[in-house]
């Protein structure tokens, strides 16, 4: 099999094939890709059977990510979830493979890497399943009142009820007050857990391209914002990508009214699920706080091709350090300091 190469930003086809391809995402969207390009300098491209011109019938987008600190390496996609290569018929996979093993031994890439949510893929040869998370979803299906019985009584039911009772604001949208309001939030929470804040431009970027498919919802306490949740929209599908929170005000309630005012609203919209993203396996406190809204989740694997020779350890321990190190920084500093470095971590 012959693949050839698009620009995903520049040629329609792509757009008007992931509109109707039951496995597409909104991270295989080209707004999703602008936003990666303008935001991290990184180039998209997209691998497919179909000729120049011909509609297609498959394809598989990548990043490259080029640093010095976490090394040159080919991405599907970076910072996103998942993103499932989209092909025509399961023996593609061999040929992708085979691709791959080329296109790695002649370029010199660290590894590349593969997000499928699926499952379609296996380890095989210089292919290894690499990390495992779980995948949350909720299904929307059920009467709103069933939705709200499958959260847990204590941990969810409760706190939205005692937070429907504390007098919060709530607002939705795509306004700059709301986007810096959200990002004051994200930078305190990303601070509260030793993680480097995401650049600013970054979520501007989202909302810019991604239009009114992205929106943000944001809880306020006498005029001070609590609680704040991030959200795309593909098709029947609404994405809970980001959440962030003030502390000292986690007893009323605000997160768990957020999620609950997501899944009333988006269900009233038509939308058929909710994903709700990926947790790490051993980040306990977050995998339960998803299954107490009464999500279903999976396991999921990302994929290498590599060669462990390649993949030094000593890699690995240095990049844990570097964000350590960064996310030490004090807020505002931390923020500036996530524009020149995030990319690297893709």
């Amino acid at each position: 099999m012959r693949f050839y190469k698009l620009d995903p930003l520049l040629d329609h086809r792509w757009d008007d094939f992931v509109a109707v391809h039951s496995g597409a995402s909104v991270f295989h969207r080209s707004a999703w890709l602008k936003a990666l390009a303008s935001t991290y300098g990184y180039c998209p491209t997209v691998l497919t059977s179909a000729p120049p011109g011909e509609p297609l019938t498959d394809g598989m987008v990548f990043c490259e990510v080029k640093s010095w600190i976490t090394g040159r390496r080919l991405v599907s996609l970076p910072f996103s979830d998942h993103t499932e290569p989209l092909l025509s018929d399961p023996s593609q996979v061999p040929e992708l493979y085979e691709w791959m093993r080329e296109e790695w031994g002649r370029q010199y890439w660290k590894y590349i890497e593969l997000r499928p949510p699926s499952g379609n893929f296996y380890a095989s040869g210089n292919m290894r399943a690499s990390q495992s998370f779980w995948l949350h979803t909720l299904d929307l299906s059920p009467p709103t009142g069933h939705l709200f019985q499958r959260c847990h009584k204590s941990c969810m039911q409760r706190r939205i009820l005692h937070a429907e009772r504390q007098g919060l604001s709530y607002e939705k949208g795509r306004s700059a007050e709301v986007l810096n309001a959200f990002y004051r939030l994200l930078v305190m929470t990303r601070r509260r857990h030793h993680l480097l804040p995401q650049p600013f431009s970054w979520f501007r970027n989202l909302l810019q391209f991604m239009s009114s498919d992205a929106e943000i919802r944001v809880l306020h306490y006498a005029g001070t914002p609590i609680a704040a949740i991030f959200t795309m929209r593909h098709r029947g599908t609404v994405v809970f990508k980001y959440g962030c929170s003030d502390h000292r005000f986690h007893h009323l309630g605000g997160t768990p009214l957020l999620f609950w005012k997501l899944i009333q609203e988006t269900k009233a919209e038509g939308a058929a699920k909710i994903d709700l993203g990926r947790s790490e396996i051993d980040n306990v406190g977050l995998v339960r706080f998803k299954d107490h809204l009464g999500t279903l989740r999976k396991e999921m694997n990302y994929f290498r091709y590599t060669n462990e020779a390649r993949t030094p350890v000593a890699m690995a321990t240095r990049l844990k350090v570097f964000r350590s190190l960064s996310s030490k920084l004090p807020g505002a500093l931390s923020a500036r300091a996530s524009a020149l470095i995030y990319g690297h971590f893709g």
